[in-house]
């Protein structure tokens, strides 16, 4: 078990299966594209440990809590943690988070995007470190597929492996 993987079992947290996609949706991309050292994750939304879309839906600030988006985000990060861990075989490949996009699904009038973000950003920092899990952000609000609160994408650094 890498060094990563430790510090999930220890924090007691589980990395999701892949989603399982709605019936009637059909997602033609790839969760993460590997190209040289660097791997492109695609957006994610909040995922329960079976892989089904996590509650609560709806807009932050109005159906949801902006504590309740905040840990929405936490759970977006281990979805992106799963699916770098199947496509990459060890999470310790990853040598530098280089950029995180997160895009908020807001009420009008809520303004708060980076305190939900943060759940994402802090887990990535608790897990590997302020050197490699320092990264760039960006954190708006919109509209978001399936009605969750939060999406993100992410860009990472990774060795050769």
């Amino acid at each position: 078990m890498g060094r990563v993987e430790q510090r999930l079992a220890e924090s007691g947290l589980i990395l999701p299966q892949p989603m399982r996609v709605p019936t009637g949706l059909q997602f033609p991309f790839a969760w993460v594209r590997v190209r040289g050292h660097r791997a492109y994750v695609s957006g994610h939304v909040p995922l329960n440990p079976d892989g089904t879309l996590a509650r609560p839906l709806g807009k932050v600030g109005a159906e949801v809590s902006a504590e309740e988006g905040r840990q929405a985000a936490r759970l977006v990060a281990l979805a992106h943690l799963a699916s770098l861990q199947r496509a990459l075989g060890d999470l310790d490949r990853i040598t530098a988070w280089l950029r995180v996009f997160a895009m908020v699904n807001v009420a009008p009038g809520f303004h708060e995007t980076p305190r939900v973000t943060n759940g994402y950003s802090e887990l990535i920092l608790e897990l590997f470190g302020p050197e490699v899990g320092a990264h760039a952000r960006s954190s708006i609000g919109m509209m978001i597929p399936l009605n969750a609160p939060v999406n993100c994408e992410a860009e990472v650094e990774i060795d050769g492996g």
